[in-house]
C-alpha cells in the first residue's frame, strides 16, 4: 500500500512541480519584423540540389518595381544555369556593395558610381554592361516639377532638392561636381535643403508630386519611367543634362568561381539571340548585354577623384 501511496504522491509533486516551472518561466512570443520583407534564402537545402545563384540589384528602382522587372531575368538564370536563384534587394548601394563585398551574392546590377568604388576597395569585378538604343552610356538628368518656372540650375538655388544615394554617380556625384567646377559651392550651400531619396524612381515620384523643387535622376531610369507613364512626361520637366557615362554594369563578387564566372558572362552576352531572351530583356529596356572595356569608366572615376578632392 505504502509504495502505491509513494508513487501517488510523486506523481502530484511532479505535476505540480512542471506547472510551477510553466507559470514561473518568461512567455515566449513571435518576433514580428516591421521592415519590408526580403527573401531570403532557405534555412536547408537538399544535399542533391545544387547551390543557389544569389543575385542583388541595387535599388535603383522602387523595390517592388524592380521585382516585377528582374524576376524573369532571375527566372532565365535558373533555367539556364540548372540550379535555384534568388532576388537579393536592400535599401541602398552601400548595403548591396557589401553583399558582394562579403560574398552574400555571386551577380549584381548595380550603379556606375558604387561600381567604381567598389572595384577600387575590393576588387568588384565588372562582367557585362548593358546596351541601351545602341549606347553603353548614360547621363543625369536635373528634372523640375513640369510647372515649375526653373530653366537652369542657377534657379534651384535655395530650393529644395533631392538626390538620389550617396554612392549614386548620375544622381548624386555628377550634380555636386556641377556645383562644384561651376563654382557655386556645395550641395550644404547652394541648396536650401536637401534630401536621399533612395531610388531614381523616388526621386522622379517626388517631383512630379512637387513634395521637392528639383532632383538629380538616372537618364536611363527617367527614359523608362516616362514611356511606362507617359503623365510623368507633363508633371516633370528636364533642365539639365551631364556628359554621358558608362551605364549601370552586371558585376560579380571578387571571390566568385571563374568557371560560374564565364558560364554567367555568356549567358547574359547571347540574351538577344533567342525569343525567350529578347523577351526578358525588354522588361529590363535593355537590347542587350555587351563585353564591356574597363576604361568605359575612366570618366565616372576621374568626376569621383575630382569631387573626393574638395569634399
Amino acid at each position: 500500500m505504502f509504495p502505491r501511496i509513494a508513487r501517488i504522491v510523486c506523481g502530484l509533486l511532479l505535476a505540480l512541480g512542471l506547472a510551477v516551472s510553466a507559470c514561473g518561466s518568461q512567455a515566449r512570443y513571435k518576433r514580428v519584423s516591421l521592415q519590408p520583407a526580403t527573401r531570403q534564402p532557405p534555412a536547408t537545402t537538399p544535399a542533391t540540389e545544387p547551390p543557389g545563384l544569389r543575385v542583388a540589384v541595387a535599388a535603383i528602382l522602387a523595390p517592388q518595381t524592380t521585382a516585377h522587372d528582374y524576376d524573369p531575368l532571375i527566372a532565365y538564370l535558373a533555367k539556364h544555369l540548372g540550379r535555384p536563384a534568388q532576388l537579393v534587394q536592400r535599401a541602398t548601394y552601400a548595403e548591396t556593395n557589401e553583399l558582394l563585398r562579403t560574398g552574400q551574392v555571386d551577380l549584381a546590377f548595380v550603379c556606375t558610381g558604387a561600381y567604381v568604388q567598389g572595384h577600387k576597395e575590393f576588387g568588384m569585378e565588372l562582367l557585362v554592361v548593358p546596351e541601351i538604343r545602341g549606347k553603353t552610356t548614360y547621363q543625369s538628368y536635373i528634372i523640375v516639377p513640369g510647372n515649375s518656372a526653373a530653366q537652369t540650375l542657377d534657379d534651384l538655388r535655395g530650393r529644395v532638392f533631392a538626390y538620389t544615394d550617396p554612392m549614386s554617380l548620375s544622381g548624386y556625384l555628377v550634380p555636386l561636381f556641377a556645383l562644384i567646377s561651376q563654382g557655386k559651392g556645395t550641395a550644404d550651400t547652394y541648396f536650401g535643403r536637401t534630401l536621399f531619396t533612395y531610388s531614381h524612381e523616388n526621386s522622379i515620384k517626388a517631383v512630379s508630386e512637387g513634395w521637392v523643387d528639383g532632383a538629380a535622376v538616372d537618364s536611363l531610369v527617367y527614359d523608362a519611367v516616362v514611356a511606362r507613364n507617359p503623365n510623368y512626361s507633363k508633371a516633370t520637366r528636364i533642365i539639365w543634362r551631364s556628359e554621358p557615362y558608362g551605364a549601370p554594369p552586371a558585376v560579380v563578387a571578387p571571390g566568385l568561381d571563374d568557371a560560374v564566372k564565364e558560364q554567367l558572362r555568356l549567358l547574359l552576352l547571347q540574351m538577344d539571340q533567342s525569343d525567350e531572351g529578347r523577351q526578358v530583356l525588354a522588361l529590363l529596356g535593355v537590347d542587350r548585354f555587351v563585353q564591356p572595356d574597363d576604361s568605359l569608366y575612366d570618366s565616372a572615376r576621374a568626376l569621383l577623384n575630382a569631387v573626393g578632392a574638395v569634399r
